[in-house]
């Protein structure tokens, strides 16, 4: 991630201490007035720029959701009663100069139902139109070829780039820590010495103002093409809703996350300091996709598989051994997955990543589990750190595993180049058409995984990528599952008795996908299991989930059975998943099938369709917990880890 503009101490102490001294004496707050004895006007005043931008639609933000919310519009005074804008939030389009005014006559609100609405307490948004917004530059006016949304923190009347970014500092700061919400906006409107929220064209400041067009290219880039072709529509006035809330907030997160490069590639092109003569046109900016459907994504694996007081797996007492994180793009691309202890890097795991271009987000079920079982995992994660990683090269089709631990000599002859992470990959993968996968270890003939998709589940449901395969080392076939076609009796609806009714928002076998499972001269016949129907909650009569968990599935590895402190004869496990009850509030349509613990147990009968499935517990080999975020918090998150390095 890159890192913030000047903010190389905790946020916490530079916004309060500053970046540096303002660099105008013109008011901090962007107005041509300081506020005091402020009676309520008509209208309310501003301009916006990027250069002076004319035709330009503006609003007060009244509901926070940074799209026009016409009327009549519902608001909440401060005494809590409701109170209703017959005209929707003010909103007018900008004039020459870039300036506005917008009729604020509704917020004269009765006394007997509350105080005055007072302008100064909501954002201001505006959105520049392609082919209508007119930049006033010193060549003359031009169109705008691409919208971009600005906005300005309450009380703010300028509405630039800069003011953009001052206000997303803002909100990223207070949901950093509540604390830093209650800092004065002016505080992150400080940036190097640079006042973001002063009419720059005004003051003459050419460093602001190519900043401010740099910025705005930036934000062009990222406005999704639909809404850019709906806004370049003739009849288009800039008030048609597209953006969710959340899109809007992603896209000023993303401008704080990467206003940086953009200011650094504007400074490499001012030789000598003449930011006069820079064209923002012409730089190379950052291109940065960005999915502003907001998806949920896992950020975190937290495995157990030790015990202080047996020597021996499986065990009733698990104790952290491992913990994996995942990094990711800020359109939710997997770049890698660091591991605190040891992973076991599963191959077919790796294909379903393989098959979606590491966009976990899209299967049904990101990251089936797996869990490496050697007894050196909890020491190196006591130790704390980073030991392993596995580092995805998309755009060259190459994945590839480091590690600094001796926890894979057993199982796959594998041992650290380094003692740093970083050197030499200890594994390398590497794919073409998405079928298959060539695994490369350094002194051992290379292994490759085949997908097959007959009679699986990613037959009948693509977005689940479960698929059988067979991994092969030359000629010889070293392991295999293989789909059989439906029998009698694999599909089917929960079962209960009399006493023991069933209870639709637990977990009931409904479909089984058999399978034959083969490892060298270990073979049987198994089963994946899973929960396959559709969910509506009480009281609600539409927009019911669509429940496809896998609830368990065989593993074959004599390798991880052939570890000394592992109790198991043939290598035959079989995982157990489990997920929140479907009449939970967090349980969405898009994380209906996300999977909440796993466990690691050895391999037993297959469960009879339409039975209901038992809560996880008892002696396991290894204990999984996943944690998901949305987009938003995981890159909030990542701001807050770079600020406090």
């Amino acid at each position: 991630m890159k890192r913030l503009f000047c903010l190389s101490a905790p946020l916490l102490s530079l916004v309060l201490a500053g970046c540096g001294e303002e660099s105008d004496q013109l008011p901090v707050d962007g107005r041509d007035f300081d506020g005091v004895g402020y009676s309520q006007p008509a209208p309310y005043s501003g301009r916006v720029i990027d250069d002076y931008l004319r035709n330009a639609r503006v609003w007060l933000d009244l509901d926070g959701d940074g799209q026009y919310s016409k009327g009549p519009l519902e608001v909440t005074l401060a005494s809590g009663e409701k109170y209703t804008l017959e005209k929707g939030e003010p909103t007018a389009m900008t004039m020459a100069g870039g300036r506005f005014d917008l009729d604020i006559s509704e917020f004269d609100v009765p006394g007997t139902v509350g105080k005055d609405l007072d302008p100064r307490d909501y954002p201001l948004y505006a959105l520049a139109l392609p082919g209508q917004t007119l930049q006033e530059t010193r060549r003359g006016h031009v169109a705008v070829k691409r919208a971009f949304l600005m906005s300005a923190s309450p009380g703010v009347t300028n509405v630039t780039p800069l003011t953009t970014l001052a206000r997303f500092r803002a909100v990223v700061g207070s949901s950093i820590s509540p604390e830093l919400g209650t800092v004065s906006p002016g505080r992150y409107a400080d940036l190097d010495g640079l006042n973001l929220l002063k009419d720059y064209v005004l003051a003459n400041d050419d460093k602001a103002r190519v900043y401010a067009q740099a910025l705005a290219r930036f934000m062009a880039s990222q406005m999704p093409d639909d809404y850019n072709t709906l806004l370049s529509e003739p009849d288009s006035d800039g008030r048609e809703r597209l953006l969710s809330a959340e899109s809007v907030r992603l896209l000023g997160i993303s401008l704080v996350q990467n206003a940086a490069e953009v200011m650094q590639r504007v400074d490499a092109a001012a030789t000598g300091g003449s930011y006069g003569n820079v064209d923002p046109d012409t730089l190379a900016l950052p291109v940065v996709p960005l999915e502003l459907s907001n998806p949920v994504l896992l950020t975190a694996v937290k495995v157990a598989a030790h015990s202080d007081r047996s020597g021996t797996l499986p065990a009733r007492d698990l104790k952290p051994s491992a913990e994996l994180t995942f990094d990711y793009t800020e359109d939710g691309q997997l770049l890698s997955v660091s591991s605190r202890g040891c992973m076991t890097p599963s191959l077919p795991e790796l294909m379903r990543l393989v098959q979606v271009d590491g966009y976990i987000a899209t299967l049904n079920t990101p990251w089936l589990p797996s869990a490496s079982l050697s007894g050196l995992s909890h020491g190196f994660y006591e130790e704390g750190g980073v030991h392993e990683r596995i580092v995805f090269d998309w755009s060259n089709s190459r994945a590839y595993f480091d590690t600094v631990t001796q926890c894979h000599k057993v199982t796959q002859g594998i041992e650290p180049e380094s003692s740093e992470l970083g050197g030499s990959a200890e594994i390398e993968w590497r794919w073409g058409d998405k079928s298959a996968i060539v695994e490369t270890v350094s002194g051992r003939p290379d292994r490759m995984l085949s997908v097959a998709v007959e009679n699986a589940p990613a037959e009948i449901w693509a977005s689940s990528r479960v698929s059988g395969y067979r991994i092969e080392t030359g000629e010889a076939v070293e392991r295999s599952i293989v789909f059989k076609e439906a029998g009698a009796g694999d599909v089917c609806d929960p079962a209960g008795t009399e006493n023991d009714p069933v209870v639709p928002e637990n977990a009931y076998v409904t479909r089984l996908f058999g399978v034959s499972v083969s490892e060298a001269l270990n073979g049987y016949d198994s089963a994946y299991e899973y929960d396959y129907r559709s969910y509506t909650r009480q009281g609600e009569s539409s927009g019911g989930l669509e429940v496809q968990r896998l609830l368990k599935f065989p593993v074959q590895n004599s390798a991880a059975a052939s570890l000394e402190r592992v109790d198991s004869v043939d290598g035959a496990f079989q995982w157990h998943l489990s997920y929140p009850a479907l009449n939970q509030s967090d349980v969405t349509a898009e994380t209906v099938n996300y999977i909440q613990r796993a466990e690691l147990k050895r391999a037993g009968a297959t469960t009879t369709c339409g039975d209901s499935v038992q809560e996880s517990g008892g002696v396991a080999f290894a204990q999984v917990d996943y944690v998901y975020k949305s987009l938003t918090d995981y890159l909030i998150e990542g701001l807050e880890r770079e600020i406090s390095e």
